[in-house]
């Protein structure tokens, strides 16, 4: 990879921070606030530039690692209901009830069901195209979902990462945890795998339960009942619940 000062820009926003206090000159560590919260951290973005080619489409290698992406309050919402999200890939938000199953899928995962997954600590790796068309980014994405580690989950629980296609990207490549975003023009995997291993557990619940397996399900959409969906086997989930009473 190249590494010059020029190419590498790092943008640090502050979010409604405010004057704030340090607990030294040296630390920069913040303060709580007046009214006893935690201040928030300021958004980064960090932009290299890979040495490898683009992919077909791309003028450049260009990898961008976006953290501390300010989301508000999530809600479970009624489930097969569309969501739009502020972020491509999303980072948060509202979700389905029901999140997926661990694995790598051969049929896209729905957005909002794979939020959900988000905020139980998973990182979800997406890509555009079709596996045909593009072996080199499903061989590269796949080994960075076999590569990963989840200090949290322990075995005979899955790593908690969803590999799935996903149409909507704006890149060949892309990668998401709660508050994050990962997207390349061009495989790196270097920085790819970096992404997984810092991003893994950062949800704002920590749960290793599995979800549902959608490529063996068949489309969640089509079993409904009471406004939810129930297939085979499969619990009944209140898409009422929100994040602060339930998964």
């Amino acid at each position: 990879m190249r590494v010059f000062p020029f190419l590498t820009a790092t943008v640090a926003t502050a979010i409604g921070l405010g004057a704030l206090s340090t607990t030294g000159a040296c630390s920069g560590r913040l303060t709580d606030l007046p009214d006893g919260s935690t201040p928030p951290v300021a958004k980064t973005v960090t932009t290299t530039f890979p040495d490898a080619g683009p992919l077909p489409g791309q003028k450049e290698c260009k990898v961008v690692v976006t953290r501390n992406i300010p989301l508000g309050n999530a809600i479970h919402v009624d489930m097969c209901s569309h969501v739009s999200y502020a972020t491509n890939p999303p980072s948060g938000g509202d979700h389905w009830p029901q999140w997926a199953a661990y694995r790598i899928y051969d049929v896209p995962v729905s957005r909002e069901m794979y939020v959900h997954n988000l905020e139980h600590g998973a990182v979800v790796l997406a890509y555009r195209c079709e596996q045909a068309d593009c072996p080199d980014v499903v061989k590269v994405l796949t080994h960075s979902f076999q590569s990963a580690r989840d200090s949290f989950c322990a075995a005979p629980s899955p790593a908690r990462v969803v590999m799935t296609q996903d149409m909507l990207l704006d890149t060949p490549i892309a990668a998401s945890a709660w508050g994050a975003t990962y997207t390349a023009t061009c495989i790196d995997e270097a920085s790819l795998t970096a992404f997984v291993k810092s991003s893994i557990g950062k949800g704002t619940e920590a749960l290793c339960f599995d979800g549902l397996d959608i490529q063996s399900a068949g489309d969640p959409c089509a079993w409904t009942r009471d406004g939810g969906f129930v297939p085979d086997g499969a619990p009944v989930v209140d898409a009422s619940v929100t994040m602060d009473g339930g998964f």
